[in-house]
């Protein structure tokens, strides 16, 4: 890695191979399932008319697990205090999707599910996190 790369807090690709790639994996597996949770939970809060706020809070859930995850999958040159941000960002959008999520969770099993799937999500956003913090 170059001075002026490390100046800058970048990655180059050669530096993964450090990174536990069971761990990213992970967190992109657990991103993909919650976009695809979230979007499922926003179709059905969107169809009946009732749960407006937590199909918004799901659509803005699912876009920002996706952004996560094709993130993840270029690392070349990344940059990791950007990563750290995007990992707490992704962490705390999931947190508050989950939080809406499970006032519904007892009447609807979409929801509950979803729940589910951005507390998955907020936990390997938070293990990828240590793992990169663990490459500094």
């Amino acid at each position: 890695m170059t001075r002026d790369m490390m100046s800058q807090g970048m990655m180059p690709m050669a530096g993964m191979e450090s990174m536990d790639m069971a761990v990213m994996q992970a967190c992109m597996d657990a991103c993909s399932a919650c976009e695809q949770a979230c979007t499922v939970c926003s179709g059905q809060g969107m169809a009946d008319g009732t749960m407006m706020s937590c199909a918004t809070m799901c659509m803005n859930c699912a876009d920002m697990c996706n952004t996560m995850m094709r993130a993840m999958m270029r690392p070349m040159g990344m940059s990791l205090p950007s990563m750290m941000a995007m990992l707490d960002a992704c962490a705390a959008m999931c947190r508050a999707c989950m939080d809406e999520c499970m006032k519904h969770a007892e009447m609807s099993e979409v929801c509950r599910m979803c729940a589910d799937s951005c507390r998955a999500c907020m936990q390997a956003c938070m293990a990828m996190k240590e793992a990169v913090a663990a490459m500094a």
